[in-house]
């Protein structure tokens, strides 16, 4: 993947000062299998904009994790490149650039230890120095999940699969990021989990709706149509976006969505 390495400056998580550029703004992404010789990403584009909560469905294989992963840089791009908040990304910024777009997959890798060790773990990080751990706020996030008063000091072996990604939700949404890259978060999960992992999702949002965006795919319409203001189809590497003009959409009114 080619960066540039003089480019890219800084804003605050907040800032919104700088709210006229797409949060993130990807331009033709273009990801390769070399080995089978298949193209996975055919130039895939988007501009994310503060406000959006855009949905992505399409059959299995058809490249929507591919594509995801490109825009949080955790693949290297055969061409195409990703801009934050305008500016270009330098190979060395990278990892604070995830500080702002967090990208959550449908199967959560959580840490041995207890479920504050795992959310503690992020501080220990470079990009996260700056900050420490609010265990106040983490229960709270916890309980706005349903979950019990004991529940950050449970052993992660023993969760069951909706309660880890809860918590890995929790690990990710303590951080307060600016644009959440969802991966397909509620798969395979219980009714109850997937309600709580969308309750907390909406709640973050909520919290800062100006200056927060998500985009999440889903395998299910009635999930996609219910969290969405914007909807992408993805099949065969190729990315559709046939409401990007529709009017309604909070980059065209300023309006709020709800």
């Amino acid at each position: 993947m080619m960066m540039r390495c003089d480019t890219f400056q800084y804003a605050m998580p907040h800032d919104t000062n700088m709210t006229d550029a797409p949060l993130v703004h990807a331009q033709d992404l273009v990801r390769r299998d070399a080995t089978r010789g298949q193209t996975l990403l055919h130039a895939a584009s988007i501009a994310i904009h503060a406000g959006e909560r855009i949905a992505i469905t399409g059959p299995s294989g058809s490249g929507k994790s591919v594509f995801m992963r490109a825009l949080a840089l955790l693949d290297p791009l055969d061409s195409g490149e990703v801009l934050w908040r305008g500016k270009r990304i330098a190979r060395a910024t990278i990892p604070r650039y995830r500080r702002h777009v967090a990208y959550i997959r449908q199967r959560p890798a959580l840490l041995d230890g207890t479920v504050e060790d795992n959310l503690r773990y992020p501080y220990t990080l470079r990009a996260y120095r700056d900050v420490r751990f609010d265990r106040a706020q983490a229960a709270e996030l916890a309980s706005q999940a349903g979950r019990a008063s004991d529940f950050l000091e449970r052993f992660a072996s023993e969760l069951s699969g909706g309660e880890a990604q809860i918590a890995a939700l929790i690990r990710v949404l303590q951080l307060a990021p600016d644009v959440l890259l969802l991966d397909e978060p509620t798969a395979s999960l219980d009714p109850e989990s997937g309600r709580a992992i969308e309750g907390l999702v909406r709640a973050w949002f909520d919290a800062a709706p100006q200056v927060r965006a998500w985009l999440w795919v889903s395998h299910d319409p009635a999930q996609a149509a219910r969290v969405s203001n914007r909807h992408l189809t993805m099949r065969a590497g190729v990315l559709d976006d046939a409401q990007r003009n529709m009017p309604d959409t909070p980059a065209h009114t300023g309006e709020t969505p709800r």
